[in-house]
C-alpha cells in the first residue's frame, strides 16, 4: 500500500509524473499524447483500483518512432502472432503502467473506448477528410497506440486548438490519388479500396501505402518508410 501510495504521490505533480513517464515511453519509441481529467458527469472507464478513472494519459507515436523497437521484438515471437504491433504496444504501455501505478488500456481491445474522442480532447486535433486527426506538426503521420488511466487527478496544461490545416487546403490532393476514389465526400469505401489494394492493380497502394495519405502535403518529414507503410496495407488486407 506504501509502494502505491508512493506512486500517486510523484503523479500528483505533472511536472514530475508525466517527465518520468515520458523517459519510460521515449524508450521504446513512443511518446505522451496529451491528457486530460474526467469531469464528475463523464463516465470514465475503472481506473487501477477498479473504480472510475480520475484521468487519463495517451500514448503514442510521432512518424515511425517505435518501428525499430517492434522490429526488434518480433524476432523473438512466433511467426504467427496475431496483431503484432497491437500486441507490442500493450506490452510495452503495461511495463509502463505497472512501474507508475497506472491501468493500459488499448484502442484495439473490447468494449471499445473513445480514443478519437480522447485524443481530440486532450490535443485539440480535429479529423482530415481521411478520418485520421491532423497535427499540426506531424500531419497525418502519427498515432495512438493506448492510454494510461490513473486513480489521482492530474495537472495537465489546457489543450490549446491548434490551426486545422485542412481548412486551409483547397486542392484537398488527399482526396485526389486514389485510383478508386475510396475516400469521397460520402466517407470511406472500405469494401472498394479493400478489393483494389488485394488486386494486382493495386501493387503501388500496397508497396508504398495509401496514395491519398501519401498526397497529403502535411508532416511529410514525419512519413511512414515504405517498409511500414507495406505492414499496414498488408494487416488491412489481410495478408
Amino acid at each position: 500500500m506504501e509502494h502505491r501510495t508512493g506512486q500517486r504521490d510523484r503523479l500528483a505533480s505533472t511536472a514530475v509524473g508525466v517527465a518520468e513517464i515520458c523517459i519510460q515511453l521515449v524508450s521504446h519509441g513512443l511518446i505522451p499524447r496529451g491528457g486530460f481529467n474526467f469531469e464528475a458527469s463523464q463516465t470514465a472507464p475503472p481506473g487501477p483500483s477498479g473504480l472510475p478513472a480520475k484521468s487519463v494519459l495517451l500514448v503514442g507515436q510521432a512518424g515511425a518512432g517505435p518501428w525499430s523497437h517492434f522490429v526488434e521484438w518480433r524476432k523473438t515471437q512466433p511467426t504467427d502472432i496475431r496483431d503484432p504491433l497491437d500486441t507490442w504496444a500493450r506490452e510495452t504501455i503495461d511495463k509502463v503502467a505497472e512501474r507508475f501505478g497506472a491501468r493500459a488500456v488499448s484502442p484495439s481491445e473490447k468494449p471499445y473506448l473513445p480514443f478519437q474522442n480522447w485524443a481530440m480532447r486532450a490535443e485539440g486535433l480535429k479529423p482530415s477528410p481521411l478520418g485520421i486527426l491532423m497535427h499540426p506538426e506531424y500531419g497525418l503521420w502519427h498515432a495512438y497506440r493506448g492510454a494510461l488511466l490513473f486513480d489521482v487527478a492530474l495537472e495537465f496544461p489546457p489543450a490549446e486548438e491548434p490551426i486545422h490545416l485542412c481548412d486551409a487546403c483547397a486542392g484537398k490532393p488527399c482526396m485526389k490519388a486514389c485510383p478508386v476514389d475510396a475516400y469521397t465526400d460520402a466517407g470511406f469505401a472500405y469494401e472498394g479500396c479493400l478489393s483494389h489494394v488485394r488486386s494486382a492493380a493495386g501493387e503501388a497502394c500496397m508497396t508504398k501505402g495509401c496514395l491519398d495519405r501519401n498526397a497529403c502535403p502535411h508532416g511529410t518529414a514525419y512519413r511512414y518508410p515504405a517498409e511500414v507503410q507495406a505492414f499496414h496495407m498488408r494487416a488491412f488486407a489481410g495478408r
